[in-house]
């Protein structure tokens, strides 16, 4: 797994000072440019779900909007899993349970159509980015709603030096570890 992790690291691309003045955006979507990078990503959690949960069937993965979506489905796919989808409000029809969350400029909701994982089944939840946490616990807050296990939070990329796995009840884990910290707090 090591030298695939060097493969999708060696394609990130760096941009100072995006979103906001002050933070070094590392951008992963080069990832999905090369079918064959995409694949080793896929690969790189289906293998660590398998070695860490020999014994217990994923019976969904559980993407949250928008970018778990681009590769929560083929991680599904791959692991013979469902994928569910975890929305802002006011995307899915029918009744939906609902969350509100902080986020880094104000707050929003999230949202997962009610019956749509049956009580008691186990989930993977999955994501681009863990910084804060806000985003994380927040569909930790629906899946505690709909009464199933979470097995694991799953992010391709982490900001340690913001701590936001210190808000979560449920283990972590990173593909790409050791991403850099904002610029603002290294001058």
């Amino acid at each position: 797994m090591t030298s695939n992790i060097a493969d999708l690291k060696s394609v990130l691309h760096k941009y100072p000072n995006f979103p906001v003045k002050g933070v070094l955006f590392e951008d992963f979507l080069p990832i999905f440019r090369d079918h064959r990078l995409f694949k080793k990503l896929i690969n790189c959690f289906k293998n660590h779900s398998d070695e860490q949960f020999k014994d217990i069937k994923i019976d969904y993965i559980v993407g949250i909007e928008a970018r778990g979506f681009l590769f929560g489905p083929s991680l599904a796919l791959a692991m013979n899993s469902g994928f569910v989808p975890i929305r802002k409000q006011g995307k899915l029809p029918g009744e939906c349970f609902a969350v509100e969350y902080e986020k880094e400029y104000g707050t929003d909701i999230f949202e997962i159509q009610k019956g749509s994982i049956p009580i008691g089944a186990n989930v993977i939840i999955l994501d681009d980015i863990i910084a804060t946490g806000g985003t994380a616990l927040a569909a930790f807050k629906l899946m505690e709603e709909m009464k199933v296990t979470v097995l694991e939070f799953d992010f391709v990329m982490e900001l340690d030096f913001l701590k936001g796995r210190k808000q979560l009840d449920a283990p972590v884990f990173t593909l790409l570890k050791e991403q850099e910290q904002a610029l603002a707090t290294k001058n």
